[in-house]
């Protein structure tokens, strides 16, 4: 039963790494992502995650500064 829970949670995660309409996925994902987007991507990825800051709540919002912070550490 775990192996198919982390099997399961695994596919989750990966999926968004393929995908490149960003808007379908939620804020959560786009903030989970942060710093594994493709180069090519990037541009649309980043338009998507900052035409929702303003509708994030703080728990998101405080999510998304700390991923961003560690995307810009590994650049």
């Amino acid at each position: 039963m775990k192996k198919l829970l982390s099997i399961c949670i695994l596919l989750v995660f990966m999926v968004p790494l393929f995908a490149v309409d960003f808007s379908e996925m939620s804020t959560q994902e786009l903030i989970e992502i942060i710093g594994f987007v493709k180069k090519e991507n990037r541009a649309k990825f980043e338009k998507e995650l900052k035409s929702r800051v303003s509708t994030m709540s703080q728990k998101e919002r405080n999510q998304y500064h700390k991923n961003m912070q560690k995307s810009k550490e590994k650049r």
